[in-house]
């Protein structure tokens, strides 16, 4: 390399730094201008109630339940729940904006543990349905019936929102490249403002309709994960249903 050829050289990367400082420039003014996807634009973050509540929700439905369909004494699995969730609100009481992975793994285990407890409740539901061997009026039937359908509708609310885009403090960081779910706003940026990010009423109100309609409505699942989750969701709460309404009227009569 000849000496004359350094100023050139020299030139060349500065001109690269300016084109890079531009290329910065111009990504902050987007995001400014709201020009690329809502997943990627950072939010501040959900409120960590939404989740507690509906977790509450869910442990009292499972802890009243009759037990004829439990494995255990009635508060054993709902008691441990609640243990995990009080862990997981000390740890994190409001915003969701930051995670740590031993909180991340609690969070999955919570859900987990709730999933299965419904799981085995559902497991034995359908079974005394199918040797006939439920002891109950039609009405105590469809109550039962009700909150496991209902808790299951939870669950997987709660999955979909642990998952999608890495989950909610991903969600709020905006580090997602593509959505595993498309809501409507993210199509047209009028139907929202500028800061709207999904939170847990959205996927509990996706879990409700897949669960009642036994398919999507407004909202697509887009990665095969969420589209398989979804499946699943309809094809239990399709078989849930079908038995304890059919098990009911034949009580009745």
């Amino acid at each position: 390399m000849n000496a004359g050829d350094l100023p050139h050289r020299r030139r060349g990367f500065g001109r690269l730094g300016a084109g890079v400082q531009r290329t910065e420039h111009i990504t902050s003014k987007m995001i400014e201008q709201g020009v690329l996807p809502v997943w990627r634009r950072a939010t501040a973050g959900e409120p960590r109630w939404p989740v507690s509540v509906a977790v509450v929700a869910a442990v009292v439905m499972q802890g009243a339940l009759p037990r004829q369909v439990q494995l255990t004494h009635p508060w054993v699995l709902p008691a441990v729940a609640l243990v995990l969730l009080v862990a997981i609100v000390i740890a994190n009481p409001r915003r969701l904006t930051h995670e740590s992975p031993t909180l991340r793994v609690g969070t999955g285990v919570l859900i987990a543990w709730i999933t299965g407890a419904n799981v085995l409740s559902a497991a034995r539901l359908i079974n005394r349905l199918l040797n006939g061997t439920f002891h109950g009026s039609p009405a105590r039937l469809l109550v039962t019936g009700g909150a496991i359908w209902l808790t299951n509708v939870i669950c997987f609310a709660l999955w979909y929102w642990h998952f999608d885009r890495g989950g909610p403090v991903d969600r709020a960081r905006g580090t997602a490249e593509y959505p595993d779910f498309l809501f409507p706003q993210m199509q047209d940026r009028e139907l929202a403002p500028p800061d709207w990010d999904t939170g847990f009423v959205d996927y509990f109100y996706v879990s409700f309709t897949n669960a009642a309609a036994f398919s999507p409505t407004d909202v697509l699942p887009l990665k095969r994960w969420a589209k398989l989750t979804m499946l699943v969701q309809s094809a239990v709460s399709l078989m849930t249903l079908a038995l304890v309404v059919a098990r009911a009227v034949n009580i009745l009569k």
